[in-house]
């Protein structure tokens, strides 16, 4: 059987999280029971965002495994970028 909890939270938490919770696919509501069956189990309490490789980001990686060169080092982030976007990637 389910049953409901009411959690009183600020504004602004409430805002972000649900931001990131979209951002990951999912509302906060799954976040929360997932939170919390966690907890159960495991008898601990972490939280992680993880970022994961667009697409772009894979095709450049692996066209600079192919060409099996080492690129840089760069000065400066300005640098790196100028030159990834001179790349034509697949």
């Amino acid at each position: 059987m389910n049953t409901t909890l009411h959690v009183t939270i600020d504004k602004e938490t409430k805002t972000e999280a649900a931001r990131l919770a979209e951002e990951m696919g999912l509302d906060l509501s799954t976040i929360v029971k997932a939170s919390l069956k966690n907890f159960v189990a495991t008898k601990t309490f972490h939280v992680e965002k993880t970022y994961r490789m667009t697409p772009y980001l894979e095709g450049v990686i692996r066209e600079a495994n192919r060409e099996n060169k080492t690129y840089g080092p760069f000065k400066t982030a300005s640098e790196s970028i100028k030159f990834l976007r001179s790349k034509k990637w697949k």
